[in-house]
């Protein structure tokens, strides 16, 4: 049975991940060429996006290598540039966690931008599915993305400059992170993370090496998590100005409009009490010993 559930949630992942194609194509295509214009040779390309296989990184690098960037200025911000990777794993490990090492190993590998946007996405519409679905899931994502990102990138390095400038295939490389973005924008706290990262790195886009990305994302995060913090405010002002209501009545399990007939006044000392915005209502048991509520 569950050999079953995998199979079919590693096709849905595998079908989920198809459109991304579209987009993967062109843009890791134009990492090739670029590579190739660059002075990379054949093998050097490959291995970049074998052992990196994170395309905001490899750009950011290649661009820095062909301006002639310091050594430790290319590896320090293609590793920022990265970093978000970590944010990733950390948003996948309640979910993956419990798998052995290797495969964690594994999963860490094929943790990209699609992978991690898909999964995500599934794990929360679904959070109790098994272990192994969730695994197969993953894994049917990255099947048809990441041999084609290998692919892609020899068809690339392969073509150099006979691929014309006039095609402009770098419009990709915005599409592809929008495509990405736009399904996650579900809450406010995300549509605020993701304002104020475009905003901050239009205003910082003078600054040199990136900067002003890292700058945004730092933003984006503090802007995200104060949004998030909202509810939690509003429910402590209520709780400050008294704006209580009483949970449901021990003896009859119905609300306050539609009690057993005594007085919620009496029962007030049998019965917790929430923000009817913040705590839905929960039957509660008359303490041990507690006398009967008077009418």
């Amino acid at each position: 049975m569950l050999q079953a559930q995998s199979s079919t949630s590693f096709w849905r992942g595998f079908r989920d991940g198809l459109p991304f194609i579209v987009i993967l194509g062109p843009f890791v295509t134009i990492f090739g060429v670029l590579g190739t214009e660059a002075g990379l040779s054949i093998a050097q390309m490959m291995g970049f996006s074998v052992l990196v296989v994170a395309g905001a990184a490899q750009f950011t690098a290649l661009q820095l290598m062909t301006e002639e960037a310091p050594t430790l200025i290319v590896l320090t911000t293609a590793l920022v540039v990265n970093l978000r990777m970590a944010m990733y794993s950390a948003a996948l490990a309640p979910h993956l966690g419990p798998a052995p090492l290797w495969q964690r190993m594994l999963l860490a590998y094929f943790n990209v931008d699609q992978t991690f946007a898909l999964g995500q996405a599934e794990y929360e519409r679904d959070p109790g599915q098994p272990l192994a679905t969730k695994i197969a899931y993953f894994a049917g994502v990255a099947a048809p993305l990441c041999p084609l990102w290998y692919g892609f990138t020899l068809v690339g390095a392969l073509a150099g400059e006979a691929i014309p400038h006039a095609y402009a295939l770098d419009f990709a490389i915005p599409i592809a992170f929008l495509a990405l973005i736009g399904p996650a924008l579900r809450t406010a706290s995300h549509v605020v993370a993701a304002l104020t990262s475009v905003t901050v790195a239009l205003a910082l886009a003078w600054l040199p090496s990136g900067l002003g990305l890292i700058l945004a994302a730092m933003a984006a995060m503090a802007a995200g998590a104060q949004v998030e913090l909202w509810p939690d405010a509003t429910a402590a002002t209520q709780r400050r100005r008294g704006y209580w209501q009483p949970r449901r009545c021990w003896r009859s399990g119905l609300g306050p409009a539609t009690c057993c007939g005594q007085s919620w006044q009496g029962q007030q000392r049998y019965t917790r009490y929430s923000i009817s915005l913040a705590e839905p209502y929960r039957s509660e048991e008359r303490p041990e010993g507690a006398d009967e509520p008077t009418a």
